[in-house]
């Protein structure tokens, strides 16, 4: 993975999920290795400055020879305008090549948007804790590509270590603050960043709708990029398999 060097979370709820597809799935072994991108505050200068680096990380995990490469920061390219994934993945995997490494690319955000139409879902509502402006973009992004938002959430949280240190428990609350009328599909948080692993069942079972989340759908598409059943227990419809 290549992460921003502020993050917490993708290390440790894609770990947890693919340990729990381990317990069902014991053939399936993962191992994880990641390079950092400095960002410290989720601004508009900082996300571009983060995807400048990319290809030097790229290069660094080149040489462990992983099976595939995600890069994870969903608002990082969302933020640079729609379609942006795609040259992003381009660039990290043309990096990869470069070094002889023919790992197959997925970005989260690329993810999320291939999870929302894994679920046949046309119609969303999302999570952020970004601030308004970004919150905005990635609704903007989404809307681009084909996928009516319904209803967001900012929480507006411009720190990324403070970001990490949201209680997932919190999103059982906050969900309901959104109008879900008319929605396919919730993702819980639109953010590789803000924690939602332990919530995202009990909310899909209250709402009554799809919940996922980025770090759900990223590992979704690293799971169907390798060939692999896409089945984690207790993190959704998107990875029931």
């Amino acid at each position: 993975m290549i992460v921003p060097s502020s993050n917490l979370t993708m290390e440790t709820e894609l770990p947890r999920m693919l340990r729990a597809r381990e317990d069902v799935l014991p053939d399936d072994r993962f191992v994880f290795h990641a390079a950092r991108a400095r960002m410290q505050h989720v601004t508009p200068e900082q996300l571009r400055a983060m995807n400048a680096q990319a290809q030097r990380a790229a290069a660094e995990l080149a040489d462990a020879r992983p099976d595939v490469v995600a890069t994870a920061c969903l608002v990082a390219i969302m933020a640079q305008g729609p379609g942006y994934h795609c040259t992003a993945e381009d660039d990290i995997t043309a990096a990869l090549r470069a070094e002889g490494s023919d790992a197959p690319v997925v970005s989260s955000a690329g993810a999320l948007l291939s999870g929302i139409a894994a679920l046949g879902a046309k119609r969303v509502a999302i999570i952020t804790p970004y601030m308004e402006p970004l919150t905005k973009a990635v609704v903007d992004y989404l809307e681009d590509a084909g996928v009516e938002v319904v209803d967001s959430l900012s929480l507006q949280v411009p720190d990324n270590l403070a970001v990490a240190r949201l209680d997932p428990a919190d999103l059982r609350e906050h969900w309901r603050r959104l109008d879900l009328t008319g929605a396919d599909a919730l993702v819980l948080s639109a953010c590789v960043q803000m924690p939602s692993l332990p919530s995202i069942e009990a909310v899909q079972d209250e709402a009554g709708i799809p919940v996922l989340s980025a770090a759900t759908a990223t590992t979704h598409r690293i799971l169907t990029g390798l060939g692999l059943e896409p089945r984690v227990p207790g993190a959704g419809a998107l990875l029931a398999g």
